[in-house]
């Protein structure tokens, strides 16, 4: 590909600024190094970039080409999924138990986790600032289920759920989509397309064309204090 750029170092407490993304390859890794502070997380997320990264590397900022998005009317509920919701017998709130989500997201899996301290730090600390969230799923008191992420305007980047009871960590994420978009949220990133995603009408756009909607998305002004969060009825 010609004009391809190799990934920028960062150097740490240096400026939050990051390269177009445009100009990198599809895998998309963009950048290496700098730190979490909030400022240079946000700026990150605005320029359709995010950090991801194991244990021992440096930061690394990624904008892959395509990327993954779920929309309110594409979103799908199977009918197990339903029959899940019609049954009821939890609860969800919002921003009620966020470094609890962010922590069991954490936990230890078969093929180890992207969620380091210093990353459960940076998020908790957008937290405080306003600027992520979380979905909870409760079930006779105990934290079963729920999904996190950042927002800038417009763009809600959920980054990670989790689930300790079948189909709860669907049921946080059908909420996430159905609720943030009645609040005013244009883009719910989801950054890559698995099989679980796409059975729920995840789809993929290219990175050119997700910028587009990342620019007019961060625009808007969208206040998710009070968000109540609730279930569709119907997929």
């Amino acid at each position: 590909m010609s004009g391809v750029l190799d990934p920028v170092p960062l150097p740490p407490g240096g400026p939050p600024v990051f390269p177009d993304p445009r100009r990198f390859d599809e895998e998309g890794l963009v950048a290496f190094g700098g730190g979490l502070e909030p400022l240079r997380v946000l700026t990150a997320y605005r320029h359709g970039i995010f950090p991801w990264y194991e244990e021992g590397l440096p930061p690394l900022w990624w904008s892959p080409d395509p990327r993954c998005v779920l929309r309110r009317e594409s979103l799908h509920m199977s009918r197990s999924l339903l029959r899940t919701v019609r049954r009821g017998g939890f609860e969800l709130s919002w921003n009620r138990a966020f470094r609890q989500v962010v922590a069991a997201c954490g936990e230890e899996r078969g093929d180890g986790t992207w969620i380091l301290p210093e990353m459960v730090a940076a998020y908790g600390a957008l937290h405080d600032l306003g600027a992520a969230h979380s979905l909870e799923v409760w079930c006779d008191g105990e934290l079963v289920g729920g999904i996190y992420g950042v927002q800038v305007g417009g763009l809600f980047a959920a980054e990670s759920k989790f689930h300790r009871r079948t189909d709860m960590s669907k049921v946080a994420l059908a909420a996430a989509v159905h609720s943030l978009d009645r609040a005013g949220i244009r883009l719910f990133d989801v950054q890559f397309r698995t099989d679980h995603l796409g059975r729920m009408g995840a789809e993929e756009i290219g990175r050119d064309d997700y910028l587009r909607e990342l620019e007019r998305a961060v625009s808007v002004d969208v206040d998710l204090t009070g968000l109540v969060p609730e279930l569709p009825l119907r997929s």
